[in-house]
């Protein structure tokens, strides 16, 4: 042996704006996840058949608060207005 070692990481777990991915496609991301955590297959695995699924676009923010006094970490407080633009203000 070489007594070398090697790292792999590997992110496994779903991320925050999966939700826009299923919004788009049509998919069930968690459901994927689930099946595949039994032992069960991803139900497609070639690109251009998701490809085919997508249909309109979806935005997905995150709002921070960071306080640059105490080197951006984070901060609380309220949030004293929000607008949302009509729905449908970005056509179809």
């Amino acid at each position: 042996t070489t007594n070398e070692f090697f790292f792999c990481e590997m992110n496994t777990r779903l991320q925050v704006e999966h939700p826009v991915t299923e919004m788009i496609t049509g998919l069930d991301l968690v459901e994927w996840q689930l099946q595949v955590a039994a032992g069960g297959k991803l139900p497609i695995v070639e690109q251009a058949e998701i490809d085919d699924r997508l249909s309109g676009h979806a935005i997905e923010a995150r709002v921070y608060a960071e306080n640059p006094g105490t080197g951006f970490l984070p901060a609380t407080g309220n949030l004293r207005k929000l607008r949302e633009p009509p729905a449908d203000a970005f056509g179809d």
